[in-house]
């Protein structure tokens, strides 16, 4: 283990040193902004990232609308910015293919219909670009204005869509190199097909399988730029693909999708490390219990292995402790050993607990969520413990003196007396359960198969348990 992670630590100070001197030879920009007529004493350089907005930079009206951005030892990333007057006003534009000293142009009027680029030809592009969308724009509702409202919905309007659209697509195979080309196409949906290449039909499940291998064909994962661009062209993309498309499967199919998925943005560092980032922390927040195993798949595979280049040794370490620890307590994994005393010291043993299925749970009476969802849960155990030859093996997550009394008080008036039901108070114990188990938090509660000791559920409420025990009744 040592080994390993001076060998991690090693990979990661090479990593940050590389990046550091890529990043070295891309520093310094300067974008002048001039807004004729403009009298704002200030304008504010923002840029896009996945699902939200950011600023890093501000300048000063120089008297004549003249705004300056300028840093010598500062890069800008690629991607989607914008000039804001933090009012009423804001013009984006491209910082692509290594333009960092440009001039834009605006009257004061109108931004965006009389932006002008002088320096950037990705800026002259996707002015123009923009210029189209508002000449359509401002077509549509003149025409709208002129006909009956049956015509311009039922006629007028889905011919000129189409026409619009051929030509977008036109422009974008003009340029289909320029940032402004890349960023329209990701936002178009896939045509999936209905039919195989030999003209054979596809069944659901073989169009199904076909987006989700192309579902990321015009969305370039590994240029940096995707992931400062407005939310519907990356953000919302990369999450339909994750609660959508991926709603419901099992671990052992979500894990190789996002690996495909991740692994082509690994020439976009920028790209990759919020995927990593964000994965890794949406699958260790799911409440679905069998999704532990794909955040200790993510860590495993991108945290263990050095591949987490933004963070810090010890922080990369707390990690894969944690999800060493979680692979432990999977589902489908025989629970770790766990030896107690009752009220009266007799010793109890998880693993040799009477009947088919045990209850582990871990809660306090100073636990205001515990105080809901032990009573909750204890009803429902009162209703199946003895069809199902059900024991629950309670421990105390709290044992100090004063707790142990109101843990004691707190059994006697919700009656929690049930002879399966086996209280135990967590003071003394074969091991270190909170550290075994993971205790960060309370309750935590996980239902055990016991004829080979194997974790069947965890992560349970009330509602979850009972669903459970149903389904358990059901296979009877």
């Amino acid at each position: 283990m040592k080994l390993l992670k001076m060998k991690r630590h090693l990979l990661l100070a090479l990593t940050a040193l590389l990046s550091t001197v890529a990043l070295a030879a891309k520093e310094g920009y300067k974008i002048t902004f001039q807004a004729n007529g403009n009298t704002d004493t200030a304008m504010y350089l923002c840029y896009y990232h996945a699902n939200n907005l950011w600023c890093t930079d501000t300048a000063l009206n120089n008297g004549k609308g003249r705004f300056v951005f300028e840093k010598k030892k500062k890069s800008l990333h690629p991607g989607l910015y914008y000039i804001t007057n933090n009012k009423d006003r804001r013009l984006d534009f491209a910082v692509y293919n290594g333009e960092r000293n440009f001039t834009l142009t605006v009257d004061n009027a109108n931004w965006k219909v009389s932006a002008e680029a002088k320096g950037s030809k990705e800026n002259e592009l996707f002015f123009n670009f923009n210029r189209m969308n508002e000449a359509f724009y401002r077509q549509m509702d003149e025409a709208k204005a002129e006909m009956d409202s049956a015509t311009f919905r039922n006629t007028y309007l889905p011919e000129q869509l189409e026409r619009f659209e051929r030509e977008r697509m036109e422009f974008i195979g003009q340029h289909p190199k320029a940032m402004v080309s890349r960023m329209m196409l990701a936002t178009r949906d896939l045509e999936i097909p209905r039919e195989h290449p030999d003209g054979t039909s596809m069944t659901n499940n073989e169009r199904y399988e076909w987006l989700m291998a192309h579902y990321f064909d015009n969305v370039p994962l590994d240029d940096d730029f995707i992931i400062r661009t407005p939310e519907n062209v990356f953000y919302e993309r990369v999450m339909n693909y994750v609660d959508k498309h991926m709603k419901n499967l099992p671990p052992s199919m979500i894990c190789p999708l996002l690996d495909s998925m991740i692994d082509r943005s690994e020439p976009a560092p920028e790209v990759f490390k919020w995927l990593v980032h964000t994965m890794t922390e949406k699958f260790l927040q799911s409440k679905v219990m069998v999704y532990d195993e794909v955040y200790v798949h993510l860590v495993k595979r991108y945290y263990e292995t050095g591949k987490a280049f933004w963070m810090s040794p010890s922080g990369i370490d707390k990690e894969v402790e944690r999800a060493t620890k979680w692979e432990r307590l999977l589902v489908g994994r025989e629970s770790p050993e766990l030896i107690l005393f009752d009220t009266t010291r007799r010793a109890w043993s998880l693993h040799r607990m009477p009947g088919e299925y045990t209850l582990l749970l871990f809660w306090s009476p100073t636990c205001g969520h515990c105080r809901d969802v032990i009573p909750a849960v204890y009803k429902v155990f009162e209703k199946y413990a003895d069809s199902l030859q059900m024991s629950a093996f309670s421990i105390l997550s709290e044992p100090d003196e004063h707790t142990t009394v109101k843990w004691k008080d707190f059994l006697k008036k919700h009656h929690i007396d049930h002879p399966r039901w086996v209280n135990l108070n967590g003071g003394e114990a074969n091991v270190d359960w909170r550290e075994v188990y993971d205790v960060q938090t309370t309750p935590q509660i996980y239902l055990i198969e016991n004829k080979e000791n194997t974790f069947i559920a965890k992560k349970l409420g009330a509602e979850l348990f009972e669903m459970m025990c149903q389904q358990l009744m059901r296979s009877k």
